[in-house]
């Protein structure tokens, strides 16, 4: 079974660019490629030391060139007052998606929803963080799931909500119901949600979430992609093979039927980067 993992971070502004090393430790967690998320904006200078835009786009560039199972995103601010702009100039020089976290802003704020039309009109996806957020700042009113339903007005928008957004994970199913919904009314014009799976979770809460996400009754089977949040200058092996075995048993106990289960460990990453 193929593994990817759609949720890998660069965090280290300066550190030497070294994707062999990255592709090594991630063969020996047993993950086969994934998403790769550009280093942060500067909105969050307590994750590490500010960089300018230019050089976190060449930074994600360098880090996949020639890497054709590593995925490049760019973590953009849709606030920033030239956030169009690099949208334009990342979609230009070969950026596969964006990340966004709603630390200072709300999903619906008017800057940034301009921001994600453009996304949508390039075709490109949005990776959300959605649940708590340990900024030490006040941030939860941004990022419950009922606050994305802003994107119900960006049209034909890709878009995921990490870490089944512990702790609302009944919340955010709840919400992809919604969209499913939506997308009865509006037809092609309508958003499409997925649902990244990254820890979040802690450990006690995995099961219950896993099984309200597989089993409350929505077709989630092509929708759901599987991350760890692992950061791509030292990436974590042993954590990595945890998780990775904890949801294969949970998913076996759970009885997931093994399609879904290899769509979800692998087969979905495509298409929530490409589309169907």
């Amino acid at each position: 079974m193929i593994v990817t993992d759609c949720h890998i971070h660069l965090m280290t502004a300066g550190a030497p660019c070294d994707p062999g090393a990255l592709n090594a430790r991630m063969q020996q967690a047993g993950i086969s490629g994934g998403i790769l998320l550009s280093l942060p904006p500067a909105a969050f200078p307590f994750l590490t030391p500010p960089t300018a835009f230019p050089r976190r786009l060449e930074n994600v560039l360098d880090w996949t060139r020639h890497q054709p199972a590593l995925h490049p995103f760019f973590w953009i601010d849709p606030t920033e007052p030239d956030a169009v702009e690099q949208v334009a100039q990342c979609v230009q020089a070969g950026i596969e998606g964006f990340k966004v976290i709603c630390n200072h802003f709300a999903p619906g704020d008017s800057r940034a929803m301009r921001t994600f039309r453009c996304i949508a009109s390039a075709g490109r996806p949005i990776l959300f963080h959605s649940g708590i957020l340990w900024d030490g700042m006040v941030s939860s009113p941004f990022n419950r799931p009922a606050e994305f339903e802003a994107l119900l007005d960006v049209p034909r928008l890709r878009f995921a909500l990490a870490h089944i957004a512990w702790p609302w994970c009944d919340e955010l199913i709840a919400v992809f119901g919604k969209f499913l919904n939506a997308a009865s009314l509006r037809g092609s014009e309508a958003p499409v949600m997925f649902v990244d799976t990254t820890p979040g979770t802690p450990e006690i809460y995995r099961e219950d979430a896993l099984h309200k996400l597989f089993f409350t009754g929505y077709p989630v089977e092509h929708r759901v992609v599987f991350g760890l949040d692992c950061r791509a200058e030292n990436y974590d092996v042993h954590w990595s093979r945890i998780w990775l075995e904890r949801d294969r048993s949970i998913l076996a106990k759970l009885k997931v039927d093994p399609a879904t289960a290899e769509a979800y460990f692998g087969g979905n990453l495509d298409r929530f980067i490409k589309g169907d």
